[in-house]
């Protein structure tokens, strides 16, 4: 079967319309949101874990996670009742169902492999969030996957390179790189 340069061009509009309105649909969806608060939740953990003994870190980290389990449900509900379409809804509970399955098998991992400490334990938990953000970029949209890449490098840097500034790095590199990516896609996406 040949296919003809202006059938293409047709095919290759069509799938950059489709592109847009997924980017748009994201945006005004409120997964910026999302990024925004956990940006800001690691950064508030990381500094706790840099400037505070471990255990007062790891009170830190459990307010701040269940802080953002809540405020991720909170923010779930008030943007269902602004999504009017069921295929929304349906795709909006996938993503939540994904991510939470997600951390659950990040959870185990942890149980299982028991890294020795805490920079270890955060690393594998950057991981396994870029994971995730990989899995979001494959369909919304591949710019997601340069920050992915970008944390990624960001965060294995400060493990290998400035150990002793790791989270203070992680705080202010890799909770400021969400926050941006959260209003990337919050004034870049709407537009688009």
């Amino acid at each position: 079967m040949q296919i003809t340069s202006t059938e293409a061009e047709e095919s290759l509009a069509a799938i950059r319309s489709m592109t847009q309105k997924m980017r748009r649909a994201a945006a005004g969806g409120g997964a910026h949101y999302f990024l925004i608060l956990w940006g800001i939740i690691w950064f508030l953990g990381f500094l706790g874990s840099h400037f505070f003994t471990d255990d007062l870190a790891g009170y830190i980290w459990l307010a701040l996670d269940i802080l953002g389990g809540f405020s991720c449900w909170g923010i779930s509900l008030w943007l269902s009742r602004r999504v009017h379409k069921t295929g929304d809804s349906v795709n909006g509970r996938r993503i939540g169902i994904f991510w939470a399955s997600l951390f659950v098998y990040c959870g185990l991992t942890v149980w299982i492999a028991r890294p020795p400490d805490g920079k270890q334990l955060a690393m594998l938990i950057v991981i396994f969030v870029m994971i995730g953000w990989m899995a979001m970029g494959l369909i919304f949209s591949l710019s997601i996957i340069k920050f992915a890449f970008f944390i990624t490098a960001l965060a294995l840097s400060g493990y290998f390179l400035l150990p002793d500034f790791f989270y203070l790095w992680m705080a202010l590199l890799g909770g400021g790189a969400m926050i941006g990516c959260g209003l990337f896609i919050r004034f870049k996406w709407k537009s688009a």
